[in-house]
């Protein structure tokens, strides 16, 4: 064992399994996805850190979302194996890779077009047969492979698109980090009998993924 396998161990032990993560498949897929390798150059030591680790250099602000908010909120989507996923904002392909685990098929979107090569060329590594990554706006999403069971957003946001819940499928779910930098809660949203309904779960604090921020009211 490694002292990246280490330091995964100790990531699922002191971080995941501690926070009320009780599903065995979620855990064996962080258990088995190097996470050191989705960071950014130089950063590999910070991979199991409990925050937000830069997958960017200056010029992309864009995070792995901390360990412990990761596991809750893929546990609050209750991923089943033949379940179809959209992974928005993957980023390097982190989220991709575990999803790829509990999933039947993950469709990836990315709008950063280094990103979006440097998440196939991870996958691709790793040997992931089951996961793509599509180069789009991540507040369209990708609809020519909707509907989807789950869909997954990658970090904070202000506001959840239209274009996005029209994607779920019945009895499909949306996890996402909604708020502001001072207050987030993870929320989920469920599709059914055509309607969105939605619940708060619990308070989160990681870094916004840019393009949803709330569009200011016009003011008389």
């Amino acid at each position: 064992m490694n002292d990246f396998d280490v330091s995964r161990l100790n990531m699922v032990e002191s971080q995941v399994r501690c926070n009320g993560i009780t599903d065995g498949r979620l855990i064996d897929a962080m258990l088995a996805v190097p996470r050191e390798r989705f960071v950014g150059p130089g950063k590999q030591s910070l991979a199991y850190m409990d925050a937000c680790v830069s997958i960017g250099d200056d010029t992309v602000s864009r995070y792995l979302i901390e360990p412990r908010v990761f596991a809750k909120m893929l546990q609050l989507a209750a991923i089943g194996p033949e379940d179809v996923v959209l992974d928005v904002g993957c980023g390097s392909g982190y989220s991709t890779a575990v999803l790829s685990h509990l999933a039947r098929a993950v469709v990836a979107v990315e709008s950063h077009e280094g990103l979006s090569e440097l998440a196939n060329a991870n996958l691709t590594s790793l040997s992931i047969d089951n996961a793509a990554v599509v180069t789009a706006a991540l507040t369209e999403g990708v609809a020519r492979q909707a509907p989807y069971d789950v869909i997954i957003i990658n970090g904070r946001v202000e506001t959840i698109p239209q274009a996005l819940l029209d994607q779920l499928n019945e009895g499909g779910r949306l996890v996402a980090v909604v708020g502001t930098a001072r207050s987030a809660r993870a929320r989920l949203y469920v599709r059914s009998d055509g309607k969105i309904s939605s619940r708060d779960d619990f308070d989160a604090q990681i870094v916004a993924l840019p393009g949803f921020e709330q569009k200011p009211s016009f003011v008389f």
